[in-house]
C-alpha cells in the first residue's frame, strides 16, 4: 500500500518558516506527469508535410477537447476555455495511467496513485469551481445568482427553490473531488486485497488454497482491466462537468 504512503524525497523533510515544504512522492509524480504530457505534445505538435502517427494523436486530443468544449459551451465561448479542459482533462488522464504502472515489478520502485489523494482532486475541483465563480460574476454580475432561480418556477416555491438551488451549486467541487478520488482510491485497495489473496493461498497451499489463489489472479486481471477504463472515463467525466458548469456560468437561463 506504498502508493497511498506520501513521504519526502530528494533529502527528506524541509521546513520553512514551521511550514512542511518538503517534495514528497506526490510532487514528483505530479512532475513526472507533467512531463510526460509536455512530451506528448512537444512530439504532437512538430508539423510535418506527411502527419506521422504522434501527431495525429495529438490533433485528435486537440479536436476532442474543441469538439467537447464546442458542444457543451458554445463554438465562440468554448475556444476561450479550451486550454483549461485540454489540460485538466490530460493531466488526470495521465496521473490516472501512471498511478497504475505496475512498477512494483522491480524491487525499490512502486508507482505513486496521485488521482487517488483527496488533496489533489479537491485541488483540481475548487480550482474549477473558482473558474467558473469568476467567470459568472465577471460576465453578469450580480444577475449571476440568478441561477438559483429556476425560470417560470412560483414566486411561493423560491423559498424552497432557491436554498435547494444553492445547495446543488456549492456541492458541485465536492462531488468533482470526491468522484474521482473514491473511483481511484477504490480500485487500487481492490488490487491489493486480491493480490493478499492470491499470496496468502500459495502461503496456504493444497488443492484450496491454489483456487483461491487462481481466482483472485483471474479477478485481477479482470478488475485492472475495469481499471484502465475507469482512468479514461473519470477523465472525461470530470472535463465534461467542469465544461458543463462552464456553460452555466457563459450561459444564464
Amino acid at each position: 500500500m506504498e502508493q497511498f504512503h506520501v513521504e519526502p524525497v530528494l533529502g527528506g523533510h524541509l521546513s520553512i518558516a514551521g511550514y512542511d515544504v518538503s517534495f514528497t512522492n506526490s510532487a514528483l509524480f505530479m512532475v513526472v506527469v507533467g512531463a510526460l504530457l509536455a512530451l506528448f505534445m512537444w512530439g504532437g505538435l512538430r508539423q510535418r508535410l506527411v502527419p506521422g502517427r504522434w501527431q495525429l494523436m495529438a490533433e485528435g486530443a486537440v479536436g476532442f477537447i474543441e469538439n467537447m468544449t464546442a458542444t457543451n459551451i458554445g463554438k465562440k465561448d468554448g475556444k476561450k476555455f479550451a486550454p483549461y479542459i485540454f489540460s485538466i482533462f490530460f493531466f488526470i488522464l495521465f496521473a490516472n495511467f501512471v498511478g497504475v504502472l505496475p512498477l512494483a515489478i522491480v524491487p525499490g520502485l512502486h508507482t505513486f496513485a496521485v488521482t487517488s489523494h483527496i488533496t489533489v482532486t479537491a485541488v483540481l475541483a475548487f480550482l474549477s469551481f473558482g473558474i467558473v465563480l469568476f467567470v459568472g460574476l465577471f460576465r453578469h454580475g450580480l444577475k449571476f445568482f440568478t441561477l438559483f432561480v429556476p425560470h417560470g418556477a412560483p414566486l411561493w416555491l423560491m423559498p424552497v427553490i432557491i436554498p435547494v438551488e444553492l445547495i446543488s451549486f456549492l456541492v458541485r467541487p465536492f462531488s468533482l473531488g470526491l468522484r474521482l478520488f473514491v473511483a481511484m482510491t477504490a480500485g487500487h485497495i481492490l488490487l491489493e486485497v486480491f493480490g493478499s489473496f492470491v499470496v496468502q493461498g500459495f502461503n496456504a497451499g493444497g488443492p484450496l488454497g491454489w483456487l483461491v489463489s487462481l481466482l483472485s489472479f483471474v479477478m485481477i486481471v479482470g478488475v485492472s482491466a475495469l481499471e484502465l477504463l475507469v482512468c479514461a472515463i473519470q477523465a472525461y467525466v470530470f472535463a465534461l462537468l467542469t465544461s458543463l458548469y462552464l456553460h452555466d456560468a457563459v450561459h444564464l437561463h
